[in-house]
């Protein structure tokens, strides 16, 4: 179970900062800071979701497992975000297996606690509606972006989505890991990172990943990090 930490004053979760000032104050107060560790799953697919997490120093992978080939990363939630959309959907289960990538702080909620405040909150539901919609968005763009673009160009924007959440010009990704994020065996995943490297756009040894060349990668990247970023502007502004 992760630590239970004190909620400061000034959290870093962009969803939330959206909210009007009294509004998200008063939110602030139902939530408890936890330490999230990478590797730790949140959630396996079929398995009920009792609690909501906003990322602010951590960051959660969505992965579906396939019967057959690797399982497929289709989302990855940031302080941009939150996990789960599928609680103020009513939902109580995801096929989908949530898995800490980026160890760190996040804001924890019950389930049911949270689709109270959805209740009582306009603000708030106006908030989290417009993010599903980003969601359902993102997950579409996985999708298409799996079955349309090369891989070199999918792999620049999963890094550049991961450099994003984790804040740092460098982090750790395992061929196994980067392997789910883009749908494709290892030697896949060598090939493409090794032309990136080539074009002096990262650093990788060993899963240790340094971005290089921000507006190259960038370049690189397939149009979908573009849409992605947009998409998120929309609701909470541009990133910080």
């Amino acid at each position: 179970m992760p630590s239970v930490q004190s909620v400061h004053e000034d959290v870093p979760n962009r969803l939330l900062d959206a909210l009007p000032g009294r509004e998200r104050d008063r939110l602030l107060g139902r939530f408890e800071a936890v330490e999230l560790v990478f590797g730790q799953c949140l959630l396996q697919p079929g398995g009920r979701m009792g609690d909501v997490y906003f990322p602010t120093h951590s960051y959660i992978s969505l992965i579906l497992p396939l019967a057959r080939g690797p399982s497929l990363e289709v989302g990855l939630i940031g302080n941009e975000g939150m996990w789960s959309v599928d609680v103020p959907l009513g939902t109580d289960t995801s096929q989908l297996r949530a898995v800490v990538q980026g160890g760190g702080v996040a804001l924890r909620m019950p389930a049911e606690r949270f689709r109270q405040e959805l209740g009582a909150s306009q603000a708030l539901r106006q908030l989290i509606n417009g993010y599903t919609v980003v969601v359902l968005q993102q997950l579409a763009q996985a999708a298409a972006c799996m079955h349309s673009h090369l891989v070199e160009g999918r792999l620049a924007r999963w890094l550049l989505m991961t450099q994003d959440r984790a804040h740092a010009d460098h982090f750790h990704l395992t061929h196994e890991y980067l392997a789910h994020m883009l749908g494709v065996r290892r030697v896949g995943v060598t090939v493409a990172a090794s032309a990136l490297q080539q074009r002096k756009l990262i650093a990788y040894h060993r899963g240790d990943i340094a971005v290089l060349d921000r507006r190259g990668l960038e370049s690189a990247a397939c149009e979908c990090y573009a849409a992605d970023l947009l998409s998120y502007a929309r609701i909470n502004g541009p990133s910080k």
